[in-house]
């Protein structure tokens, strides 16, 4: 593998499919992608397409619910590369919509553990390789706070809370942190929230993955 192809290195987390996967293929066409998924499956058929488009990836099959294995992995990236460029932090656990008076305990633990925890233990691990002029990307999302939606709109309203104090901490030294709020997608996540939809006006997520970098000027 010519890494000197892509010098810029860009990490996705979340990348197995959805706007984590576009965001991980328009990346491709200008940074080398460290693609971080659970799923292997949905990781290599990702780096299939990036290759066809003639991009590279590093496939990191892994859940970033794992301190150990991100912090390993955040170690090689420095050890190989030296740094990122960009951070793409699209995972996300998004449990069933129930009342908040019958939330599971189950799906609640699990939308803190990926949406809040792994979160405040990521920006430690990458704000160092991303130094003073890389970019970490951060997706809100206006369902927080509707009925049925409350495991997944409280720890989502918590992850972004986070992003914005580590924006407000890095306005003069960076890194950039951007908060950005996709256009409603036909992923698999939004399925689960609203079976039945017409999914004919949603925003192909490669066209809002593109969007949204151009708004950074990525």
């Amino acid at each position: 593998m010519d890494d000197k192809k892509f010098p810029m290195i860009a990490l996705v987390t979340g990348a197995s499919r959805g706007l984590g996967a576009a965001l991980a293929e328009e990346l491709a066409k200008t940074h080398h992608v460290v693609a971080v998924g659970r799923t292997t499956g949905a990781l290599e058929e990702l780096d299939d397409r990036i290759q066809a488009s003639g991009g590279q990836a590093t496939l990191a099959p892994m859940d970033v619910t794992n301190p150990d294995a991100m912090a390993q992995l955040c170690r090689s990236i420095h050890d190989r590369w030296g740094g990122l460029d960009i951070w793409a932090h699209a995972a996300v656990h998004a449990a069933p919509l129930t009342p908040a008076a019958y939330l599971d305990a189950k799906d609640w633990a699990k939308s803190v553990a990926c949406n809040v925890t792994a979160t405040g233990q990521l920006i430690p691990f990458i704000s160092p390789l991303l130094g003073e002029e890389g970019s970490a990307l951060f997706f809100d999302d206006p369902q927080a706070g509707e009925k049925f939606f409350g495991a997944y709109g409280a720890s989502k309203s918590a992850q972004i809370a986070l992003a914005r104090s580590w924006q407000a901490e890095t306005v003069r030294t960076g890194p950039h942190v951007h908060i950005l709020t996709p256009q409603p997608m036909p992923t698999a996540t939004r399925a689960r929230f609203f079976p039945g939809e017409d999914r004919g006006p949603l925003a192909a997520p490669r066209a809002e993955a593109r969007r949204l970098l151009e708004a950074i000027g990525k």
